[in-house]
């Protein structure tokens, strides 16, 4: 399965990216423009058809067809896969609403067909699973997904804008080398396979809770984040049973690099595309273990 997880984060990291250029690339719509929705339209089926060919053709096809199925893997990994499919259903949803947006439909309508777009997506890739006889149509996946549009489009119909931002952080895991089969070979595949190595972040814009006058600082954060150790298999550790499992959470600060504003248009698309990564910063962790750790920066 490692090397299906790769593929799949490999499309959807590079979706994120793609469509994360369009929040300081496009100037929003006030009214329809029908050339501009038509290009939308079309980039997305284009985008869409090509993804699903490449995981077909890259993966599904080697593998044995069955009848649909479901499969439960919500003990999987501590739930950190539940956590990055969430992440990435909020950042599709997120560029669908910007180039809706940018075509000129109405801000309801943008917010709610956009905001399900990382739903379709990953939805379809479910439906993929469901006739592989490796795996199976997973309700958890589906249900983390759901949450990652609706935390999109709920804080955008609440506040029209998102005040608390899903990210992303990596460092290399002392348990990458003991299992290079399942958590990856390189740097490259530990950032996309290894769960030990990643954070998984909720980061709150403190200034904008506190209204227009405020002088806090608007790109400054508090991020809350959710991690795993000790994670040398998917369901439990009988690789190596003396390596013990944890959940770990963080509490840090961050820079919220999308309310950063320069004088440059580029450089502005930038910061909007790689937003989705939390910033290295001062941090404390907190285990279920009740063991406390303080890192000067953590990535």
């Amino acid at each position: 399965m490692g090397k299906k997880i790769e593929l799949f984060y490999k499309i959807a990291i590079s979706l994120v990216i793609l469509l994360g250029f369009t929040q300081n690339t496009f100037s929003q719509q006030d009214t329809l423009n029908p050339n501009r929705l038509k290009m939308v339209i079309a980039t997305e089926t284009i985008g869409y058809v090509g993804a699903m060919a490449g995981m077909y053709t890259l993966w599904y096809k080697d593998i044995p067809s069955s009848s649909f199925h479901t499969f439960n893997d919500n003990a999987e990994w501590l739930q950190m896969d539940k956590i990055g499919h969430g992440m990435t259903s909020y950042y599709a949803g997120k560029a669908g609403y910007d180039v809706l947006k940018w075509g000129g439909v109405s801000r309801k309508k943008s917010i709610w067909y956009g905001g399900t777009l990382g739903l379709f997506f990953l939805t379809s890739v479910e439906v993929f699973d469901g006739y592989s006889s490796a795996w199976g149509f997973s309700w958890g996946d589906v249900g983390v997904n759901t949450a990652g549009s609706l935390f999109f489009i709920s804080q955008q119909l609440a506040w029209d804008e998102q005040r608390i931002l899903l990210k992303y952080s990596f460092h290399k895991s002392k348990y990458a080398d003991m299992r290079p089969d399942l958590l990856g070979e390189n740097v490259m595949q530990n950032a996309l396979k290894d769960y030990n190595g990643q954070t998984y972040w909720a980061s709150v814009n403190i200034a904008s809770f506190l209204g227009d006058e405020t002088k806090f600082p608007k790109w400054l954060n508090l991020a809350l984040g959710y991690g795993a150790g000790g994670l040398v298999g998917a369901f439990d550790n009988s690789f190596d049973p003396t390596i013990i499992r944890q959940r770990q959470y963080y509490l840090s600060l961050d820079i919220d690099l999308t309310r950063i504003k320069t004088k440059s248009k580029f450089a502005n698309t930038v910061l909007g595309a790689f937003g989705f990564i939390k910033f290295p910063m001062p941090t404390i962790e907190f285990n279920q273990h009740g063991k406390t750790k303080f890192y000067g920066v953590y990535f």
